[in-house]
């Protein structure tokens, strides 16, 4: 048992840790307040290869190992959570395709994603259809050698700014698995709801796909965040994930936990930044003739945050560890990491808020930004309480189990 990062891992972080606390720190705050997207980080993303994590090297990516993966979010998340969101949904959809895609599909794609040339993200949620992937309503009709999609998407992070974008659709009419509580639409036989469900990577830039509005977030500044609507939109049939029909739904499960590992470490990073501050704000700050980090109430919250931070660190590098060696399906690993980590998170921001007394309520300390950003953690990736449910159902089959 092995508690150590490689030596490549460390000079990897170390990189990172450089990039984010020189070209990030120093602009996150006023860059969120003003609005401005960041381009400027983005472009310094492409030249570090960021793009490129999920990608393989023999398309032009980092091909980096799990962990590795999970260093780099933790660390942008610690400078600034929107910046890890530039290109965190990017590398599920890298992932997506270098898993499920084929031959064709990857040699078109996975090189110019790699760089950062073509950018992504994910379209599942829906304005009615969120947990309940199966409850999507957006269609894909064939039509000769082409699907024609029609639906909405909402909460699409990178919107504006990706190429190509994995759509979840339902290119079959079946019925929903009663057991399952799924609503589904008109009944063929009696498939299950999923059987129904394919991926298309869609052109942004096809006739009929519109980006909507931005929506109004309370943190998670940045990256936008938009709503789809695709009219009629014509996807050549080629661009089927994996080209056959189908096999949707589960690739997007296999994705999210991917996608989940990067949840759970964006949310380590942003409880590292709220302990830090805490913790240097504590030595600094003096209250009756002394350094309030003297005061044995404050020592506990301390101590409480740094410990329950290792653990959530801990609990997201055994879940990248275990997708590293592969056998299988990671639900109790991941949604362990995710939520835990989540958890971590809010806590530490709020206790780093007390900690600051009036000065944590204040815009121009970091601790504000850090308390707004926390709680996207604990619902992107499927909210806490399904991952509740998902370790329990681990643990119930057999299929999941503590201990070594």
């Amino acid at each position: 048992m092995d508690f150590e990062l490689t030596d490549e891992q460390r000079l990897f972080r170390q990189t990172l840790r450089e990039f984010a606390d020189k070209e990030i720190v120093p602009v996150a705050s006023e860059w969120e307040r003003t609005g401005r997207y960041p381009a400027e980080i983005v472009r310094r993303l492409q030249e570090l290869g960021l793009f490129g994590l999920n990608v393989p090297e023999e398309y032009g990516g980092l091909g980096a190992d799990r962990v590795s993966y999970a260093l780099a979010f933790e660390e942008i998340a610690r400078a600034w959570l929107g910046a890890a969101g530039l290109f965190g949904p990017h590398s599920v959809a890298c992932w997506l395709i270098a898993r499920n895609g084929t031959h064709q599909q990857k040699e078109r794609y996975l090189p110019k994603m790699a760089t950062g040339e073509l950018r992504s993200g994910i379209a599942l949620t829906e304005p009615g259809a969120g947990t309940d992937l199966q409850g999507i309503t957006t269609t894909a009709t064939k039509d000769g050698d082409h699907y024609v999609v029609s639906g909405t998407k909402t909460w699409i992070t990178n919107a504006r700014v990706a190429g190509v974008l994995p759509v979840l659709v339902k290119t079959a009419k079946v019925e929903s698995s009663q057991a399952g509580g799924h609503r589904g639409v008109v009944p063929r036989g009696q498939a299950k709801a999923h059987r129904g469900m394919s991926v298309l990577l869609v052109d942004t830039g096809s006739p009929g796909f519109t980006v909507g509005r931005d929506l109004p977030k309370l943190g998670y500044k940045g990256p936008e965040t938009c709503e789809l609507v695709l009219d009629q939109v014509r996807v050549p049939a080629d661009c089927l994930l994996g080209g056959e029909e189908g096999h949707g739904l589960q690739q997007i499960l296999n994705g999210l936990e991917i996608g989940r590992i990067n949840i759970a470490a964006r949310a380590v990073g942003v409880a590292q930044a709220a302990y830090e501050a805490a913790l240097g704000y504590a030595r600094d700050r003096r209250a009756f003739g002394q350094p309030i980090s003297d005061f044995q109430a404050i020592q506990l919250k301390i101590a409480d945050m740094a410990t329950e931070i290792q653990a959530a660190r801990l609990l997201t590098y055994w879940a990248a560890a275990k997708s590293d060696a592969g056998g299988g399906r990671l639900d109790m690993e991941a949604g362990m990491a995710k939520m835990y980590a989540s958890e971590v998170a809010i806590k530490c921001a709020l206790e780093s808020m007390r900690i600051h007394g009036a000065y944590g309520y204040s815009a121009e300390f970091v601790v504000e930004r850090l308390y707004r950003d926390a709680p996207l953690m604990a619902i992107g990736e499927g909210t806490n309480d399904i991952q509740r449910l998902v370790i329990a159902r681990s643990l119930v089959s057999g299929s999941g189990r503590l201990g070594w």
